[in-house]
């Protein structure tokens, strides 16, 4: 296990080698050089970055027309402006029209913390769930992020990949394979399944040693593959609990804790649900991470109390 890395970095690293492999990648940016740290890319391959200024929408046109154009085109700018500001040509230019375009959500969540709801991406993964053919990524850890940006590279369509904005530990060993669609269970015993997503895999897995400490044997289950999922294996891990806790550092309507309470109300499953993250009609706190994910209840301490009320 290594030490902490910034997904972003992970990001550029790969597009770097993507490019050495012969791969024409072009990436767009909306004059957001610095927040997808892609200096490195910039000096070694000067020409082949295309920046269109605060300029969202012109952003994904234009990596949709590059696309169309042959290119592998990968935008890279923070989550909530590429949501929000350019939703109409992800919808359009992106999805309807099947675009090889890979969306990279820099700082999700709320990453951004104290600079508020204008900068917190909460609503993204809702948001792409509704677009119809679009591939929905959340990494939790670097080794898989970058077999996620490898994979998204390969693949022909319109990919999102939701990236956290703090630099995050390794979870994985050496012998991971991430897997589109598979479900990644990290321990396995247990009455009560803790279900995450990106950066709040972290919480569940300290949250599992918490109540570990206590006597209490939880399972542990990753979701890195949103779209596509493998609901029948997601389904199978939950369905011999007697409650499962969803945790994301997101909206709790749409994302994570949505597809649990769809998986389980269509398979007639009577697990009890509980989702945590940002509470139904809030936005999330301006404040660092901590204080924010102690204030809404899905710290790892919020976590493993919910988990020992609920058993």
């Amino acid at each position: 296990m290594s030490n902490a890395e910034h997904l972003a970095n992970v990001m550029v690293q790969a597009f770097i080698d993507a490019v050495e492999n012969g791969v024409d990648l072009v990436p767009v940016v909306a004059d957001s050089t610095s927040t997808a740290k892609i200096a490195p890319f910039m000096k070694q391959f000067p020409g082949r970055l295309v920046n269109v200024g605060i300029a969202e929408q012109s952003m994904v046109g234009t990596a949709a027309g590059l696309a169309l154009g042959g290119k592998v085109a990968v935008t890279c700018n923070a989550a909530p402006f590429l949501i929000s500001r350019a939703n109409e040509q992800i919808k359009v230019d992106v999805c309807y029209n099947n675009t090889n375009v890979k969306l990279f959500g820099l700082n999700a969540g709320a990453s951004y913390g104290p600079l508020a709801s204008t900068h917190h991406s909460i609503d993204d993964i809702a948001i792409m769930r509704g677009f119809g053919n679009i591939q929905i990524f959340a990494p939790s850890s670097p080794r898989e992020c970058r077999q996620i940006i490898d994979y998204a590279i390969d693949y022909e369509g319109p990919v999102y990949i939701r990236l956290d904005g703090k630099a995050l530990p390794e979870l994985h060993d050496e012998s991971y394979r991430f897997v589109p669609g598979a479900v990644v269970t990290l321990r396995e015993e247990g009455d009560l399944a803790l279900v995450a997503t990106g950066s709040t895999v972290h919480e569940i897995v300290d949250a599992a040693a918490l109540l570990a400490d206590s006597g209490i044997q939880v399972k542990v289950v990753s979701v890195p593959s949103i779209r596509p999922c493998d609901t029948h294996a997601l389904l199978d891990v939950l369905k011999g609990c007697r409650a499962a806790i969803t945790v994301e550092e997101h909206n709790v309507n749409g994302g994570l804790g949505s597809l649990v309470a769809e998986v389980l109300a269509e398979a007639g499953e009577g697990v009890v649900l509980k989702r945590l993250g940002i509470p139904d009609g809030e936005y999330a706190a301006a404040a660092d991470r901590g204080w924010l994910r102690q204030h809404h209840g899905f710290d790892a301490q919020a976590i493993a109390a919910q988990a020992r009320e609920m058993l």
